[in-house]
């Protein structure tokens, strides 16, 4: 059977173009800095105190989508003579720019994130720093927070601390450049460590039962004036460069747990015994076979998400996760609850203070932490407010909503066809079995589905679905389809 392009029509293209636009001021999104706060970046880019400390000898390199401007992390990886590895980890330095209570810090408590929508970026600081004086851009001097992690031979981290510094990174690359390089050879020895280092870290995350789950992500980008709605599945490279960022959050949530102030990422684990019976249960129905003794962290990596009972079961497993939250200490007033479930240590967000409030702080608390000072007034006077702050959060809402118009748009004139697609959910446990939820490989949709036949939806079966719905304008279930 003929496929037939997924292109959205005129017609679909401008309904999405006005529903994010209505997105966007439901959610109260800020589209413009004020004045006063432009004229505070400025400033605040010429008055910059920048750290004495001189680290631009170092190669450092950059991997982000390729059109990325606000470059938070650069690293250098090299061997250590007496054996094992050092990596050069440096963040974007936004506290050099941002003082507590500027306009610049007020409009950051204010903002929360950046969000990032198909047709523009809102961004948490004003662009002058994000894009320009903060960001680790390539060949420019940039005030940095460099962590130095020192690693065995295994991958086992044996010492880390982060201290301000100058940094200069040499190349900005994206992860299929990237990805190409480390396959054929032409990487830098610092890159090709990436692949090296890497994987003895996921095997360090195995061994201590933490879980990766990579799902394909549903990307809705604007191209030559079109939106395009697609999967996209994610290179080894993005794993390796994620295990990086993972170990320096995981070491920042140590400094502060054994400092006695701080901010972590917890998450606890689903102590509901009837879940895991359910996933071993869902498992078998799926034909995956788990055998005893293997963890469920173990069973997820070596799953694929192009198999549609993998994702079915993959999609089912990750709506059983409990949600993360921050969790503030200070006085040695340790938290009764340290863990992230997901990575099977403490852990906390300090990598991305270009894009997220909350890592600004976190990462004051270590600096001052390794150079034994204390933490100072303003990150203190801050603590009890920062997970109030982030609850208000809009990223995940924006980016829930803007891929449910973009489905809705790049179905709006198909109402009526079948597709052939998989049931990768359903509502069983809710006591609606027929309803659940499907997956089209093409277009790259998922969406609510009913079955009509008066027969209870099966989680991994292939149905023939028709679409009954699709208006980005709808209150609710945008997409609908039903399986006759």
């Amino acid at each position: 059977m003929r496929r037939r392009p997924m292109h959205m029509s005129a017609e679909a293209q401008d309904a999405l173009r006005t529903a994010l636009e209505e997105l966007r001021a439901e959610l109260k999104v800020p589209l413009s800095f004020p004045k006063r706060v432009l004229k505070a970046a400025d400033k605040a880019k010429r008055e910059a105190r920048l750290p004495d400390k001189d680290a631009t000898h170092l190669p450092f390199f950059t991997i982000d989508p390729p059109t990325s401007k606000d470059l938070d992390q650069a690293m250098h990886l090299e061997r250590r003579p007496g054996g094992g590895y050092r990596v050069y980890y440096a963040i974007a330095d936004v506290a050099t720019f941002v003082r507590a209570g500027s306009p610049l810090d007020i409009e950051a408590h204010d903002r929360i994130e950046t969000l990032y929508f198909p047709d523009l970026k809102v961004p948490l600081h004003p662009p002058v720093l994000s894009e320009d004086a903060a960001s680790l851009l390539p060949n420019k001097k940039r005030p940095a927070l460099l962590w130095q992690h020192d690693l065995d031979a295994h991958g086992n981290l044996t010492d880390s601390s982060v201290s301000r510094a100058m940094i200069c990174s040499r190349a900005q690359l994206d992860y299929a450049y990237a990805q190409q390089a480390i396959e054929n050879g032409t990487a830098s020895d610092s890159l090709a460590l990436l692949r090296e280092i890497g994987e003895l870290r996921e095997a360090v995350e195995i061994a201590r039962g933490g879980i990766s789950v990579n799902l394909p992500d549903q990307e809705v980008t604007l191209k030559d004036g079109s939106f395009r709605l697609r999967y996209v599945a994610t290179l080894p490279v993005e794993g390796w460069n994620e295990q990086i960022s993972l170990m320096t959050g995981m070491s920042a949530a140590q400094i502060m747990l054994d400092t006695g102030t701080g901010i972590l990422r917890t998450q606890k684990e689903q102590a509901d015994q009837n879940v895991s019976k359910r996933l071993h249960d869902i498992a078998k129905a799926l034909g995956i076979v788990w055998r005893p003794g293997i963890s469920y962290a173990t069973l997820v990596r070596k799953l694929d998400a192009r198999n549609q009972q993998h994702m079915a079961f993959l999609t089912e497993a990750t709506s059983t996760m409990l949600k993360a939250e921050y969790t503030v200490f200070r006085e040695n007033q340790k938290p009764a609850y340290t863990m992230h479930a997901a990575m099977a240590a403490p852990y906390a967000h300090v990598t991305a203070p270009l894009r997220r409030l909350v890592d600004r702080y976190t990462n004051e608390l270590c600096v001052m932490a390794c150079a034994d000072k204390p933490p100072p007034n303003w990150v203190l006077d801050a603590l009890s407010c920062i997970p109030c702050d982030t609850a208000r959060g809009k990223s995940g809402p924006a980016d829930r909503q803007t891929v449910d118009l973009a489905e809705a748009a790049v179905l709006k004139d198909r109402v009526g066809e079948v597709f052939d697609a998989a049931v990768i959910d359903t509502d069983a446990e809710r006591g609606r079995p027929r309803e659940g939820k499907v997956f089209l490989a093409d277009p790259a949709v998922l969406a609510k589905v009913v079955s009509t036949n008066g027969l209870d939806l099966q989680l991994g079966s292939s149905v023939r679905a028709t679409l009954k719905q699709a208006d980005p304008a709808a209150d609710e279930d945008k997409v609908l389809f039903t399986v006759p």
